[in-house]
């Protein structure tokens, strides 16, 4: 097996428990000061990584130019971006659309890479990556009366369009922060990741603390108040970055998103196991989809 893919396996899954332990957050924090906790929290834990990389382990500090600061600074607005839009799409009584419109990510991932960079997938991958979108959408409208049908028909609707935004938004960040990792003058993959990750988190720390001492002064107090379970989604969050950052080194970004999309079962087995909720036919098939489209990948990819 591939080392990318036990990396991204384990990255998905921590990424999943930041979400868990974010959405605790957000009953203390704004939408904003939730966001900028995964960034400003997580940036002792990018430190520490580099430092320990850096000092103990004896590794040179890399080059680093122009071509890595300009989509260093692409990945981390876009993500920055969508990530507001995607928060904001849960204000919206009829989010669910929108929701299963923003999974579409790994397919706008590749489109960017074809367009952007002229990439290529074979045909395995491509089937893939369709396949991880279509299971990742029919869970995401499982719960409620909408069918998939319903999803496409409603293409121009305004929550649809907030979800393509931020699925559009979270691919153009996953390339820039590819390209930039892959910029940087060392052999060594984890050296590239763990440098791409700390200059993007003190970036976009940077960008939101001036956002937050402008707008939303009343959050430092808050996140103060709430520093240990913030630390928390710091640490986790930092450590899944890093993973994601070195699977970005290892495989074309598209086809790391199709293994991400274990997330949605990592948080589906919660629901079922630790929550008891029932699941129906649409989250099964859902499922059964987003393994095949992984199992493919591993087979003809």
């Amino acid at each position: 097996m591939s080392l990318w893919i036990p990396i991204t396996v384990t990255a998905a899954f921590l990424q999943n428990l930041r979400s868990t332990l974010q959405k605790h957050l957000k009953g203390h924090l704004s939408t904003t000061g939730a966001t900028f906790v995964r960034f400003g929290f997580g940036l002792p834990f990018a430190l520490l990584y580099c430092a320990i990389l850096f000092g103990p382990m004896g590794f040179d500090l890399p080059g680093l130019s122009l071509r890595f600061a300009v989509w260093l600074i692409v990945g981390a607005l876009a993500q920055i971006a969508a990530t507001f839009l995607l928060v904001h799409l849960f204000s919206f009584r009829n989010f669910v659309v929108g929701n299963a419109y923003s999974r579409t990510e790994p397919m706008q991932t590749a489109l960017f890479a074809i367009v952007l960079f002229g990439a290529e997938f074979t045909a395995g991958a491509v089937v893939s990556i369709c396949i991880a979108v279509l299971g990742v959408m029919l869970i995401s409208v499982a719960q409620t009366s909408i069918t998939l049908r319903n999803v496409f028909v409603s293409i121009g609707s305004r929550t649809a369009l907030i979800g393509l935004g931020s699925g559009t938004l979270f691919g153009l960040a996953a390339i820039g922060f590819q390209t930039a990792a892959r910029s940087i003058a060392s052999d060594v993959f984890f050296v590239q990741a763990a440098t791409t990750l700390l200059i993007g988190i003190a970036f976009q720390t940077g960008v939101m603390l001036a956002y937050i001492a402008l707008r939303e002064r009343d959050q430092f107090a808050k996140m103060r108040a709430a520093w240990k379970p913030a630390l928390a989604v710091g640490f986790v969050g930092a450590t899944a970055t890093f993973g994601w950052f070195t699977a970005f080194t290892l495989q074309q970004a598209a086809l790391v998103k199709v293994v991400a999309q274990v997330e949605m079962l990592f948080s589906f087995g919660s629901s079922l196991f630790f929550f008891k909720e029932k699941i129906n036919r649409t989250e099964v098939a859902g499922c059964l989809l987003i393994i095949g489209s992984i199992l493919c990948l591993l087979m003809f990819a």
